[in-house]
């Protein structure tokens, strides 16, 4: 039985990464073989990714107005107009692995200028024993500094090496889970009360985050049945980054502001929230894997067979972008980000297998569900190399094979290719002028000038969208497929600021 689990696990690891490699194989090899019929696809391709970047620009539009209309309320005001408001607490957990004091004070600065009271809330800063030398002297400053400014704050230390763990944040994450638990069972706190907020240890929150994500838990119909996914930005140090790294980053913001407008495809991602009684209920993050922080979604899915969604948060939190002073290290630690973020794919096969297991959801969520995660997976590898790539490949078969090279859909390809292409350029243009709103203060240390710097700098999109993008998601796509010798551990994306 268990060669049987073990054989259909493989098969299920093998496919998205199979997918993808008949891909590209396939376009290579009609290119040769039926060049015209791969023109005429390579076209029709271009127009739905026009009709794609079209949407985008809509849906980001109205994304970015709902953040700026969310960002001006005050939502204290509201929370105070609901009864026993008082009666809940706000728990946050922050995973280390090696960031400075700086980077923790930063981020612990910003709890404690949220308009929210700070003795409403618990703070869990984790630590990692295997660089204990490195935790416990900030522990002990933090603690210092820091102890009497929430109602509780909470050092951990995560065992090394223990079963079943990958070493990872997951891992952590959920020693710390475990550990919380038993102060709130002492405390006699009743768990559906206990708002979780699961931070990076670089995350900063906007003043607005805990009261208006405590306006939503408490006039949400079923608050433990629903994920709360903020807004993401990349602006701790997005002045001090360099180009390549500005644009990744303002992409995946772009991403996320597009996906809270569509929350039956929302899935938790890097900062999020929830109840402590979910969090409770699906035995915390999982400690073996490399993407907790979508995982937890699925598990509390798959835990309330299919009664849990996530409900977007339009304020925002801020996370580093990936620097280092060494360019060709910030470029490297950069890919391996992307790829860790790739990794994703291996929801798949756990998918697949909760599926059967799980027998109390209809085919009709399953299949939406399965859908949203495998297109965006599929896409995010193949779309731009299909079309800043192999989708000239064609074109230069047709072009030296005789008679071919006269047919009308060969002389016109190319035009038809460079308008669409160019029209396609509102998305970047779009871009380009929106994170200059998102961009925070310019420090006073860099120029003005640098602001034509912020919009010329889009021109590296096609660049970014390939080396940062489609490759490490082929990668790690790959890397699923060739098996468990492959498969990705998990990468600490080192925190880097400019003193």
């Amino acid at each position: 039985m268990k060669s049987e689990n073990k054989v259909k696990n493989r098969i299920l690891e093998i496919i998205p990464g199979l997918l993808v490699w008949l891909t590209f194989i396939l376009a290579v090899i009609f290119s040769f073989v039926k060049p015209i019929w791969v023109i005429g696809f390579i076209i029709a391709f271009d127009l739905f990714w026009l009709v794609r970047i079209i949407y985008f620009v809509v849906l980001v539009a109205s994304s970015y107005k709902s953040y700026q209309r969310a960002v001006k309320i005050d939502w204290l005001e509201k929370v105070k107009e609901i009864k026993k408001w008082q009666d809940y607490y706000h728990i946050v957990y922050l995973p280390t692995y090696g960031e400075s004091l700086k980077v923790l004070r930063s981020t612990l600065d910003s709890l404690l200028k949220s308009n929210y009271p700070s003795e409403k809330m618990i703070v869990i800063l984790g630590g990692e024993g295997r660089i204990k030398e490195d935790f416990l002297p900030k522990a002990q400053v933090i603690e210092k500094e820091y102890q009497d400014k929430f109602f509780k704050l909470k050092i951990t230390l995560h065992p090394d090496g223990l079963e079943g763990e990958m070493k990872g944040k997951g891992a952590n994450a959920h020693w710390m889970g475990q550990r919380s638990r038993e102060m709130i069972d002492k405390l006699g706190f009743d768990y559906e009360k206990l708002i979780v907020s699961y931070f990076d240890s670089d995350t900063c929150v906007h003043p607005e985050y805990f009261s208006h994500l405590a306006y939503k838990y408490l006039t949400h119909p079923a608050p433990t049945k629903v994920s709360y996914q903020p807004a993401v930005n990349y602006n701790n140090n997005i002045w001090d980054a360099p180009a390549a790294m500005r644009v990744t980053a303002f992409g995946t913001v772009f991403w996320l502001l597009m996906e809270l407008v569509r929350p039956e495809r929302l899935v938790t991602f890097s900062s999020h929230s929830m109840s402590f009684k979910a969090l409770v209920d699906v035995g915390y993050w999982q400690k073996d894997i490399v993407t907790d922080d979508s995982r937890i979604f699925f598990q509390c899915f798959f835990r309330y067979k299919g009664d849990y969604s996530v409900e977007p948060m339009y304020i925002p939190v801020s996370m580093d972008t990936v620097m280092d002073d060494n360019y060709w290290v910030g470029f490297k630690n950069l890919y391996k980000q992307q790829r860790r973020w790739a990794w994703g794919v291996e929801h798949f096969p756990y998918m697949m297998k909760k599926f059967k297991k799980v027998k109390d959801i209809s085919p009709g969520k399953k299949i939406k569900l399965l859908w949203h995660q495998m297109e965006g997976m599929y896409t995010w590898a193949t779309a731009p190399i299909l079309l800043f790539v192999l989708g000239y490949l064609p074109l230069f078969v047709a072009g030296r094979s005789g008679d071919i090279s006269k047919s009308v859909i060969v002389q016109n390809a190319p035009y038809v290719l460079q308008t669409l292409m160019t029209l396609a350029m509102v998305g970047m243009v779009f871009s380009a002028i929106l994170s200059m709103f998102i961009l925070p203060p310019r420090p006073k240390q860099h120029p003005k000038w640098k602001y034509l710097i912020m919009l010329f700098q889009w021109i590296l999109l096609p660049v970014t969208f390939i080396i940062f993008g489609a490759i490490p998601a082929v990668d790690a796509q790959t890397r699923l497929m060739l098996g468990k010798k492959y498969h990705l551990g998990f990468f600490v994306t080192p925190k880097a600021r400019k003193k």
